[in-house]
């Protein structure tokens, strides 16, 4: 009984600690995003060998992490103090839930058919930016 205990404890302890809140599960996905983006964008440049098997890998990836990106989870009213988000999000909210739509959809269709090489990669890789940029210049507090 008392090792049931112990081992009931122990894992109640690592559920509570791997619980975080939407600030940093939001934080922790958009790192994840960069570390795909990451893998692929010295192939579109020319700076590593294209290697379709690894692009296939980052794509599926990332868009199985884009598909955890919900609005309403990491980016509830008052998440925003102390944070880079800025309260247009939650004033335009709409207009964000869209982007980070047409961001998955993007992601979805390359993930399905991933560019064939490094030239498709590239305006893939543009795409992809262009949905951060969006996003990122609209909603996010410029660094320094």
């Amino acid at each position: 009984m008392r090792k049931f205990v112990l081992a009931a404890a122990a894992l109640g302890l690592a559920m509570t600690a791997s619980i975080a809140g939407p600030v940093e599960d939001r934080e922790a996905l958009m790192k994840s995003f960069g570390a795909s983006l990451g893998q692929l964008a010295p192939m579109a440049k020319g700076e590593k060998p294209f290697d379709a098997a690894a692009v296939a890998a980052a794509l599926e990836t990332l868009n199985a992490n884009a598909a955890k990106f919900d609005v309403a989870a990491l980016f509830p009213a008052g998440s925003g103090a102390g944070t880079e988000a800025l309260p247009a999000i939650w004033e335009n909210m709409a207009d964000f839930q869209a982007r980070v739509d047409k961001m998955k959809a993007d992601v979805s269709a390359l993930a399905a058919n991933p560019p064939a090489d490094q030239a498709k990669l590239g305006a893939a890789l543009g795409t992809i930016g262009g949905n951060c940029a969006s996003c990122h210049e609209t909603y996010r507090a410029k660094k320094g």
